[in-house]
């Protein structure tokens, strides 16, 4: 018993190896996760989300009139160039309460206080992509937003484990993670890191499979699952010794100066879009957080204090000039991908890019009717849809990301809340 004790007490620490941000395998023999990756990435599909911290004002979000010949409202007014390769969605949510404290479920659809007895616990759509596909680029994912601001930091992105992701959280430390790359004296330790661990996992996996001959039936099926995971790892790990002494890309301009969460939006977006061009990428996210202050704009008060507005009419002019500037640099980042080639396409064609929040009244912290728009990956665009918000048809969020995931390629049937595919 204190043997198998020890056995899992290693397989677990081993499982905090899939965290690490450069992963992709090496090319040994017939297995190898290189051989069926998609080459250097033309055509192959992307998703990107972003999320705010405390929602949109939907009266001034959603149209009337639904179809092809919805009207411009004052928040569509900064992507009305656009509105042919986007969708409008209306009636979309998790069906959670919680108001701020279940803003982190906007890419899960499950709250983190109700998923311990979870397989895959509140994993993020992003990550459930990252662990499928992720291994195919440098980086299975990147996550952007920041540290600061209410309830601590970003949390847009969670780990099957249940782990919030930490963001990448200004400009330049994106830039050094997508162009700097590391010193012969950092590769050469990372290169030794990676041999130590190696042996680690070597040592783990054949103390396990000596334990598998000796357990009964119902251990062995709990030893199989720890395999499972470990052997992940091992693949990981082979992921990352790929990347370790390869150059990145060319940097197109000079390190940024970080500035604030305002100013910087528009440069965060441009870097992201290049991450995918050199597909160092293939999923991305990047939450509006906290920090994001109004002062910036000219607004003399504080977002958060403006998201109680109580129908001010002020406070309501001041979200909606904060709100505008959100959207607006969306609408540009998908304006720019529809101008980056991608083979005989272009990149939005092959990027599904959400962006909302999981917050869908912050005046009265509602996380229903969830503020969507839908850009890219192929979706025939260029209209208002609403589904039903209540009874039998109602229709969560996660079925769009089951819709997403199979686009990607990914087989799954379900995912966090959803009652099927959307359609």
């Amino acid at each position: 018993m204190n043997r198998r004790r020890f056995i899992l007490r290693s397989i677990g620490a081993s499982l905090a190896l899939p965290g690490m941000p450069s992963l992709m395998a090496k090319s040994v023999g017939g297995n190898s996760a290189v051989q069926a990756a998609k080459g250097a990435g033309m055509g192959a599909r992307r998703f990107v989300a972003i999320g705010n911290l405390l929602g949109y004002q939907t009266k001034q979000l959603f149209p009337t009139t639904t179809g092809r010949q919805y009207e411009k409202t004052a928040l569509l007014e900064p992507v009305w160039d656009i509105r042919e390769k986007m969708t409008v969605l209306r009636g979309l949510d998790h069906g959670v309460k919680g108001g701020h404290f279940a803003v982190h479920s906007f890419l899960s659809g499950v709250l983190n206080s109700e998923a311990q007895n979870r397989p895959d616990g509140n994993v993020t759509i992003d990550q459930f992509l990252a662990d499928e596909v992720g291994f195919q680029t440098r980086f299975p994912s990147l996550t952007v937003g920041s540290e600061g601001g209410i309830h601590g930091g970003c949390q847009i992105a969670w780990t099957k484990s249940g782990v919030r992701v930490p963001p990448v959280t200004n400009p330049a430390e994106l830039f050094e993670k997508l162009f700097v790359s590391d010193s012969k004296e950092r590769q050469a330790r990372r290169q030794e890191e990676n041999k130590v661990q190696g042996s680690i996992l070597d040592s783990v996996l054949e103390e396990a499979n000596r334990l598998s001959r000796k357990v009964n039936k119902e251990d062995k099926d709990k030893l199989d699952e720890y395999l499972t995971s470990v052997r992940d790892v091992e693949k990981r790990l082979e992921l990352r010794q790929r990347w370790t002494s390869l150059p990145k890309p060319h940097a197109p301009f000079e390190k940024p100066a970080n500035r604030n969460a305002v100013e910087d939006l528009p440069l965060l977006y441009e870097m992201i879009a290049l991450a995918l061009q050199t597909d160092s990428t293939r999923i991305a996210t990047l939450e509006i957080g906290g920090d994001f202050m109004p002062q910036h704009l000219g607004i003399k008060k504080d977002w958060h204090g403006l998201s109680h507005h109580g129908n001010d009419p002020e406070s309501i002019a001041s979200l909606i000039t904060l709100e505008r500037y959100q959207i607006e640099h969306f609408g540009k980042f998908v304006a720019r991908l529809s101008k980056m080639n991608d083979g005989e396409k272009t990149l939005l064609d092959s990027t599904t890019v959400l962006f909302g929040s999981g917050m869908g009244d912050g005046n009265s912290h509602k996380n229903s009717d969830l503020p969507i728009l839908l850009a890219g990956g192929g979706y025939k665009h260029g209209e208002f849809r609403e589904v039903p918000r209540e009874g039998i048809n109602k229709v969560p969020l996660c079925n769009l990301f089951v819709d997403i995931a199979q686009r990607m390629g990914v087989e799954v049937d379900s995912f966090g809340s959803s009652t099927g595919r959307f359609s």
